[in-house]
């Protein structure tokens, strides 16, 4: 609930505007019972129509206030349950792209999606509400109250007997249902999850004929949620019939004691009438106080999962913000390892979650580095340890001689360019996937372009370089989002290059014109290239070897052919003799 009125602050101004008119319209809502009795019990009886009509305007001057006023209290509400959501949303997407990648692991990006989505709807929907009801039926409970009181007193006293009945079984119901609304919310994340997982997977779906197995798998996730939905709305729902019980209850004895009050003369036909009109109210207003504590018990669960991602520590922390020098220093390598270990989840010292182990190397400005190995012995860690998606667990990367996490994360990333193993095509036109934001000339796109071998099937576009790719590039093959994703790193020039199996999708010539070109064209970049084939690494500077996390081999083509025994046997199974 502190995250609500953090971000509502801001807003308060707005908001006491919008409660002073607010209390001016249920004021009015307020005073037509009493001056329905007055008009029953001291108007009418003098026979005059005159007094009748006017105060039957007056009545209808209340009425149009009350309306007026609630309907633009209720705009103002909206408009502020916007901006605040607004800005909730806002500043849970930049935490998000601020969270380290051990934090985004533990999250998880389905619960983050839900989290930015639904979660903010329960905000949303409790801070509108809390605006239209929450001052309203707080005034009409206390303030019918307060009028019964002086109006009837016995039979206030009915109500005054219900009233801490009530709020007990409330506060009770509200008690249970948060924790269980924290449980749909987990349900949902679990769901959002597979629904991920098969739209982005339903080609491997359907060329495997798992559809229905998928479904299956969807609709217990589905049925789960369902039923934790279930479980916690019948908790919630338990007070409405409690409530309207009790007070229909009162309602009856209200009725009945007052039917025996006008009779033995101790009450009139309009105070009566008016008292019940109240009671209504009153009933009405307990049951908005009961909406109230449902709308808030999903969005405090909501708020608590929210809070749980903005107050999450920073871990990529800045050691010095100042003095990183970017010009070469004569002698220095370019990027170094020193005695890296990481494990995704350990701590310094639990060697065995490492998954990669005491790895060291050097890269000199403008060389190469061929990263090889089987799947899973440590080679995309590597390049996430080298643009600080996670920190070391222990041991150095040194850019120019400074510790990475010496260098503000903007500048240190500005200076890659880089292509993963599963990167993005976004949905917009193939210039802009290839200079993503930033400024550069048509010349310097077109140029990378061609660099990348992507300028002619991006010529054949009917409409070229505006030509609009589908969401995750669907339109283009699997060799077409590749070389696009290299013209995207080669743009700008950078000053480190990182391509990470960039060429899985591309046949020998493609690849090594490819490579070709980079060495040609980018001679003063610094390159680290993940591969799988022995091929495409053979004419870097150096090639690292990869097994099980650790390096078992480091030199050049010829001399891991000739000292290293698994580099030797990947060269031999994919290329023959080849020296």
């Amino acid at each position: 609930m502190k995250l609500i009125v953090r971000y509502c602050k801001p807003y308060a101004f707005r908001m006491l505007y919008g409660f002073l008119i607010k209390i001016l319209g249920t004021f009015a809502d307020l005073g037509l019972p009493w001056v329905l009795s007055y008009i029953l019990d001291n108007v009418v009886p003098l026979g005059e129509i005159r007094p009748v009509l006017y105060w039957g305007a007056f009545m209808l001057f209340l009425a149009v206030a009350a309306r007026y006023c609630n309907i633009w209290a209720n705009r103002k509400a909206s408009l502020v349950a916007r901006d605040v959501t607004r800005a909730v949303r806002h500043d849970l997407f930049v935490k998000t792209m601020d969270l380290s990648g051990s934090q985004t692991d533990t999250l998880h990006i389905p619960s983050l999606v839900s989290r930015m989505t639904s979660d903010t709807y329960n905000i949303h929907h409790m801070v509108g509400m809390m605006q239209r009801l929450g001052v309203r039926a707080p005034m009409i409970l206390v303030g019918g109250i307060i009028i019964t009181l002086t109006m009837e007193p016995v039979l206030t006293l009915v109500l005054v007997i219900l009233l801490p009945i009530l709020g007990g079984l409330i506060f009770y119901i509200s008690r249970k249902g948060i924790p269980l609304y924290k449980k749909v919310q987990s349900s949902m994340d679990s769901m959002v999850r597979i629904m991920r997982e098969n739209i982005s997977g339903i080609r491997v779906i359907k060329a495997l004929s798992k559809t229905e197995y998928e479904k299956n798998r969807f609709k217990d996730a589905n049925d789960g949620m369902l039923q934790r939905e279930l479980h916690a709305g019948s908790v919630m729902a338990l007070s409405g019939p409690l409530m309207g019980l009790l007070l229909n209850i009162g309602l009856t004895l209200v009725v009945i004691v007052g039917a025996y009050r006008v009779n033995a003369g101790a009450s009139e036909p309009g105070k009566i009438v008016a008292f019940l009109s109240y009671f209504t109210m009153i009933l009405n207003a307990v049951i908005m106080i009961n909406r109230i504590f449902m709308v808030s018990s999903k969005a405090t669960a909501s708020a608590g999962r929210i809070e749980e991602v903005l107050a999450a520590p920073k871990e990529l922390l800045l050691k010095e913000a100042d003095g990183f020098a970017t010009a070469p220093k004569k002698g220095v390598p370019h990027i170094e390892f020193k005695n890296v270990s990481f494990g995704y989840h350990a701590a310094p010292g639990e060697t065995e979650k490492y998954c990669v182990r005491d790895i060291s190397f050097r890269v000199y400005h403008g060389e190469s580095l061929g990263i090889i190995g089987a799947t899973g012995s440590g080679k995309t860690t590597l390049l996430n340890l080298l643009m600080r998606f996670y920190d070391v667990t222990e041991g150095q990367i040194l850019i120019d001689g400074k510790d990475i996490r010496e260098i503000p994360l903007t500048k240190l990333r500005d200076r890659f360019g880089v292509v993963f193993q599963n990167d993005v095509v976004f949905a917009d036109t193939l210039r802009e996937n290839i200079a993503f934001g930033r400024s550069m000339e048509d010349t310097e796109v077109s140029l990378a372009a061609e660099h990348a071998l992507a300028a002619g099937f991006i010529g054949g576009k009917e409409e070229g370089y505006l030509h609009k790719a589908a969401i995750k590039g669907a339109d283009l093959s699997g060799g077409q989002r590749q070389r696009l994703l290299v013209a995207r790193a080669l743009a700008g020039t950078p000053e480190m290059l990182l391509l990470d199996d960039a060429s899985s999708a591309l046949d020998y010539r493609t690849d090594a014109e490819i490579r070709k070109n980079i060495r040609e064209n980018y001679g003063d970049t610094t390159t680290i290239l993940v591969a799988q084939r022995a091929s495409s690494v053979m004419q870097m500077t150096n090639i690292l070897v990869l097994e099980e996390g650790e390096c078992i081999g480091y030199g050049t083509h010829g001399e891991l052919m000739e000292h290293c025994e698994v580099y030797h046997e990947i060269a031999t199974q994919q290329m023959g003799d080849v020296e």
